[in-house]
């Protein structure tokens, strides 16, 4: 797999969780703390949920065992390096436009 792509209109909600787990295992209301201090926005529980689930189908996050009715979820090998390509991909295309933007 090379990034998000294949999410669609749901990648930025995927892509959100994947960096807040780079730091370590999070439970929902601690990603969507995290996501509201790296964005400004907290996402709904709906897109939070969707995202999660989606990235555990595809083997990109797993569930641990639940701690105090919360369940906390960890990258996985596969999901680290789709966060690496996506952010590498974000890079270029991040680096590309601001070239532009001096030129003009």
């Amino acid at each position: 797999m090379s990034g998000l792509t294949e999410f669609g209109r749901f990648s930025e909600p995927a892509l959100l969780v994947l960096v807040s787990l780079a730091e370590g295992p999070k439970h929902g209301y601690a990603m969507q703390d995290d996501i509201a201090a790296l964005t400004g926005e907290r996402p709904g529980p709906g897109t939070l949920y969707g995202a999660i689930r989606r990235l555990e189908e595809l083997g990109l996050i797993e569930a641990l065992q639940e701690q105090e009715r919360r369940k906390p979820y960890q990258l996985t090998a596969s999901g680290r390096a789709a966060l690496q390509a996506e952010l590498s991909r974000m890079r270029a295309v991040a680096g590309t436009g601001l070239r532009r933007l001096a030129l003009s």
